[in-house]
């Protein structure tokens, strides 16, 4: 088995870099001549409005939010794109709720000797968005990475009893997962699914870097809830069975281990060349803390472009992109307004881009098209996962989405990765598409970014739908092939930061190629009556 997948990857590896292998599409006319409708000057323009200062960074809940969602909703009924949101609106309302957590407590039981002072300063705990009040005493156990994937050859949960237990576990894949699926099942979400299926009642993540600050909590956690005030969406909740989420440093995992005669070295050299070590602790956990909340009311904004065929045009290829940036917070240079005109304007733009091609296309593809701005993403994805979760549309019939996360239009497009798109039949469209408009196609320069988890395709691919977002890739126009180093450069000065303004570094050129990327990508899965499947026996197939 191991020799068959290792032969899969390489074949997928070759046909992601060589573009040769990519089927010719063609096109008629009229969607060669409309691709040209993207407006480089319009990409300007909707960057420039959506980061505007008077629109405060776009935090969900306020006002410069709400005129974000006006300007996106007239541009599309400018573009003649249909309301699909709730009640024949253009929107879908949710619930966003800011969590925060108070007198926390740890305390530790080894040897019937209850000890306050070993946990002083040592650890932190996240609030719970469901339970304001948590007292609970539990046993120990630890549980390595935290994952259980037997199709993959690895499980750190074989063998171990941790029903009514607290998990310690560590942040990490063993060396042989892809970057995408590394990602996956080291992201919180699923480390708590798995915790919560094998009967843990608590997830403790324990660093294993000597240098690392404890996750500060001050500002609150955000999750999605729905109608009903249940949590839907969260990075830090996963179920009630889950009443305990929290982090200890360094100093005091390394001390734990030490007292039950373990190496925090052995343990980490073995986890990571894929062999499992997990064990029972002969010590009791004590935790108390209450959680208090602020909920607002936030948007996403969706629209429908209806297909051609009669009864495909009841199935729907989705685009989507963030709407929502950080608002106002810590001043950088003496400005305190954190725009986003890259994370995620352009990406909005580029949607628009997209809405604006179809506009102009009279014959449309056989699916239905489904434009979504989601709300939410840089509390965690909450928007997306809402959608996700409670789509406006039945869930069934949603077949692909292709996202749009900051573009990064520093330099010419002239390479890409499709993150995602290996896992399903997408990387033949993301081929075709790439080698239409002669770019070429690599794996992810980053792996180690886990970028494939950490925007609002995920959400989707939680739900079973295949997902792909596209970045770019390290070719640059002199042969040196290193635009990794000046996005690296960038993104120390612009990330995050107030100064990712209209101000900043900007190839509107290169906005106009990959709203047209993304469309074709599109469009090619709109056009094919049979619908992306993931790949055989891949990790997401059966989600």
């Amino acid at each position: 088995m191991i020799k068959i997948c290792k032969l899969l990857f390489v074949f997928s590896f070759i046909l992601i870099t060589c573009p040769g292998f990519a089927q010719q599409i063609k096109l008629s006319n009229e969607v060669k001549q409309a691709l040209n409708q993207v407006d480089t000057a319009q990409i300007k323009a909707d960057i420039t409005y959506l980061a505007d200062d008077k629109l405060k960074g776009r935090l969900p809940g306020t006002e410069g939010y709400q005129m974000a969602v006006d300007y996106v909703v007239s541009q599309l009924k400018a573009l003649g794109v249909m309301p699909a949101g709730e009640n024949n609106t253009w929107l879908q309302q949710l619930r966003l709720r800011k969590a925060f957590v108070h007198n926390a407590v740890m305390t530790t039981n080894i040897g019937g000797n209850q000890d306050t002072g070993i946990l002083a300063g040592g650890y932190a705990i996240y609030p719970n968005p469901a339970l304001p009040e948590v007292k609970i005493t539990a046993g120990l156990a630890f549980a390595g990475y935290g994952i259980s994937e037997p199709g993959l050859g690895y499980d750190d949960y074989t063998g171990l009893d941790v029903k009514g237990k607290i998990v310690l576990v560590t942040r990490g894949t063993p060396d042989k997962f892809s970057s995408s699926v590394a990602a996956h099942v080291m992201n919180s979400t699923q480390v708590l699914k798995v915790a919560a299926e094998h009967g843990a009642v608590g997830v403790i993540v324990c660093s294993t870097d000597s240098t690392a600050r404890l996750p500060n909590f001050s500002r609150g956690i955000y999750s999605a809830l729905d109608k009903d005030g249940n949590v839907v969406v969260s990075r830090i909740y996963y179920s009630d069975q889950i009443k305990v989420y929290g982090s200890i440093n360094y100093p005091l995992f390394n001390g734990f281990l030490k007292d039950f005669g373990k190496s925090l070295t052995t343990i980490m050299a073995q986890l990571k060349s894929g062999q499992p070590n997990s064990f029972s602790i002969n010590a009791g956990i004590n935790v108390s803390y209450f959680s208090t909340y602020q909920d607002i009311t936030s948007y996403n904004i969706i629209g429908k472009i209806e297909g051609a065929d009669p009864e495909l045009k009841n199935t729907y290829v989705v685009h989507s992109a963030h709407l929502d940036h950080l608002g106002i917070s810590t001043p950088v240079n003496g400005d305190s307004i954190y725009n986003g005109a890259h994370d995620n304007a352009s990406g909005v733009a580029s949607v628009l881009g997209i809405a604006k091609i179809y506009k102009t296309i009279k014959r449309k593809p056989k699916r239905s098209i489904l434009i979504v701005l989601v709300t939410g993403e840089e509390m965690g994805d909450l928007g997306s996962g809402y959608f996700a979760k409670h789509p406006t549309v039945p869930v069934k019939s949603m077949v692909a989405d292709v996202n749009t996360d900051m573009p990064t239009i520093i330099a010419p497009l002239l390479s890409i990765t499709a993150l995602g798109a290996e896992h399903s039949s997408l990387i033949n469209q993301v081929n075709e598409a790439a080698s239409y408009l002669d770019i070429s196609v690599e794996p992810d320069p980053e792996p180690k970014q886990a970028r494939f988890t950490r925007s609002d395709q995920y959400s989707f691919v939680l739900e079973g739908i295949p997902a792909l977002h596209i970045k770019y890739g390290s070719k640059t126009a002199d042969g040196k092939n290193n635009l990794n180093d000046f996005v690296a450069v960038w993104r120390a000065k612009y990330y995050h930061k107030p100064q990712d303004d209209i101000n900043g570094i900007f190839d509107f050129a290169a906005g106009k190629k990959y709203a047209q990327l993304n469309f074709l990508i599109g469009y090619l899965v709109a056009q094919d009556a049979d619908k992306p499947t993931w790949n055989a026996g891949n990790i997401f197939a059966g989600k």
